[in-house]
């Protein structure tokens, strides 16, 4: 990783929170600091409340930080933590009437805050700095998806093949019957015999992505699916050269996909991304469209 782009991250670091006043105690003000401020956002005024184990995800926190921080503001009346109601195993907080009172609050500073960082700058200003913002939020989002190979029968692997399955049926001119398809079944995607990839987003699956191997022959990307929510992200891109990768570690030297014609974008993302349209080499009826491509010696 080149230096001065590590540098220019971290200048913008330290220029963020100056400027936003996250290293202050009394964020925007008020009796908390800015992990207090940030938790009553996040629980919100849902009446049911939030399980704590959401919440964690949500925010990137460990346990320990967690409790911590919801013992801190109950002890201040603003939060209660209970059982839930539905399933005795999961713990949900939720605001009480001073900590909704408390959140309108620092939302009001928040807004004000806002403000006083748009209001010294020229409107061709704001739209500048508004506009980057957008681009660095998308940006660090993209950043914080994880992925990891999965077993095809975990929670989170059967989840995004569902998903898959049902965008298949909605937008295939003829719907989808994984029946009639050809298999990738669960033993087909577990190693040696292929592979499974799951791209999480604060430990939520949004994408996946699969490896068949053949003896002799190329190997076959298979499950190919990316979360409607984080399109636009490079996710796809990232799954495929993720699958390349260990694609060529495994030492395969040649790869094929198959693909429907109402899936435009997977089409201009493969030729983008190298693949070169070939004859049938398959009988699947729900392809269009048969990719190939030749990896390089050593892919990294």
């Amino acid at each position: 990783m080149e230096r001065p782009r590590v540098e220019q991250v971290r200048s913008f670091n330290r220029t963020m929170t100056e400027r936003t006043g996250v290293l202050n105690d009394r964020f925007l003000g008020r009796a908390h600091p800015l992990g207090e401020a940030r938790v009553l956002w996040e629980i919100g005024g849902r009446i049911e409340g939030i399980s704590v184990r959401e919440l964690r995800h949500r925010l990137g926190l460990d346990s320990g930080y967690m409790s911590r921080l919801l013992r801190s503001l109950e002890g201040q009346g603003l939060v209660v933590v209970d059982t839930s109601r539905a399933d005795g195993r999961v713990r949900k907080a939720r605001l009480t009437q001073a900590g909704i009172r408390e959140r309108a609050e620092l939302e009001r500073r928040a807004d004000s805050a806002a403000r006083s960082v748009l209001e010294p700058l020229r409107e061709s200003q704001r739209v500048r700095l508004t506009a980057a913002m957008a681009e660095v939020e998308r940006l660090l989002t993209a950043s914080m998806v994880k992925i990891a190979a999965a077993d095809p029968t975990s929670p989170d692997a059967v989840w995004c093949i569902q998903q898959y399955f049902a965008e298949l049926g909605k937008r295939f001119d003829t719907g989808f019957d994984p029946a009639r398809s050809i298999p990738a079944e669960s033993h087909e995607l577990r190693p040696p015999a292929g592979l499974l990839l799951v791209a999480t987003l604060r430990e939520e699956p949004v994408g996946c992505g699969a490896l068949k191997f053949h003896s002799g022959a190329p190997a076959e990307i298979k499950r190919m699916w990316v979360a409607p929510q984080v399109r636009g992200l490079g996710l796809g891109r990232r799954l495929l050269m993720e699958l390349e990768r260990s694609a060529s570690k495994a030492g395969v030297t040649d790869l094929h996909l198959e693909t429907n014609h109402a899936l435009t974008e997977a089409v201009e993302l493969y030729r983008h991304a190298g693949y070169q349209e070939v004859e049938a080499f398959n009988d699947e009826p729900y392809a269009h469209h048969w990719f190939e491509k030749h990896l390089p010696e050593h892919l990294s």
